[in-house]
């Protein structure tokens, strides 16, 4: 599964770079090379306009580390919250990994499905159920709904309740879930999406781009298909926006500084591993630039509605380009 702003930087990058030539067996060295080494000249185009943008939240945040260091420090204690987050980080993704995935799926959750429609064949007596349980019609969005039910159970249940457990005077609110001040910094959302929609419609125009969205390929199939394939897409946005810039950047704020924003970086982009190299590179912006808006305005919603708004752009302006919008219920 991919998430919709890391490709888009993706597609910005790679639109800025050569035409790669096939020859004989794949490219040649030289463009492989330069395909390698294209995301990191843009790292240091990018580098300076972040810094413009977040550098005086960065040193504040540094500054609230510092201080919370030398009272932890000075009264003979020890801050375990680092720790437990990256403990509580690893299993979560080492669980996803394994049992979140379509092979978990397919050896588990699928026949259990086939059971449930077995049972309404034999007595129908709610028909309702005996329509939602439909292998042969729906498997494939079955598979992205035990996708999505993973991501939001490790990102979200998983993270908070051992949170608690340990640190029983933590409101999980602090972690990015209140809505004080949306209002006041609703500009930054805006300020995103007069950026990424212009940019979102550009790349739109790519023939790879058509083929590459939706996720869920049958979502043209009916509008039914369609809303319950984004309400699951919007739920793992959620969640991971959660994890990564609420759980994360909350847990380590006083502890780490700004150099939780850059921590939080590394898991975020091997998330992407076995993506599109380019897509993978763009996470990393993309995770700097998210993490650091969290972090100014102690809230994910900005982050979480840049996210499903090109996603669902994207997905609209893809079925739309190859004539595959929804046309039934």
């Amino acid at each position: 599964m991919n998430v919709a702003l890391p490709a888009l930087f993706a597609r910005f990058f790679a639109a800025a770079g050569p035409t790669v030539a096939i020859a004989g067996d794949g490219p040649s060295l030289r463009n492989t090379a330069l395909t390698a080494l294209l995301p990191y000249v843009g790292f240091i185009l990018i580098a300076p306009i972040l810094w413009v943008f977040f550098g005086k939240t960065w040193r504040e945040l540094d500054v609230e580390a510092h201080e919370h260091q030398r009272k932890t420090l000075a009264s003979g204690g020890w801050d375990k919250r680092p720790a437990v987050l990256f403990a509580i980080t690893a299993a979560v993704l080492t669980l996803q990994e394994y049992y979140g995935g379509r092979q978990f799926y397919d050896e588990h959750i699928k026949g259990w499905i086939k059971a449930q429609e077995a049972l309404f064949v034999i007595d129908p007596q709610n028909e309702w159920l005996g329509q939602i349980f439909n292998i042969k019609k729906y498997n494939e969005l079955y598979g992205y709904g035990w996708w999505a039910f993973t991501r939001v159970f490790g990102y979200v249940v998983i993270p908070f309740v051992t949170w608690k457990i340990i640190f029983r005077r933590d409101s999980l609110l602090d972690m990015g879930l209140r809505t004080r001040g949306l209002i006041k910094h609703a500009w930054i959302y805006l300020l995103c999406l007069a950026v990424v929609l212009p940019a979102t419609y550009i790349v739109s125009r790519s023939p790879e781009f058509g083929n590459y969205y939706p996720f869920y390929k049958l979502s043209s199939r009916s509008w039914t298909d369609f809303l319950i394939w984004e309400v699951m897409y919007f739920a793992q946005f959620f969640g991971l926006e959660i994890f990564f810039r609420g759980f994360w950047l909350s847990g380590l704020r006083r502890s780490l500084g700004s150099g939780a924003i850059f921590a939080m970086v590394v898991p975020y982009c091997m998330i992407h591993y076995g993506k599109p190299y380019l897509e993978t590179c763009g996470a990393v912006v993309a995770g700097v630039a998210l993490g650091s808006v969290a972090m100014r305005t102690r809230s994910i919603y900005s982050g979480f509605l840049v996210h499903v708004t090109v996603a669902l752009s994207m997905d609209i302006l893809a079925l739309s380009g190859r004539n595959a919008l929804p046309n039934v219920w």
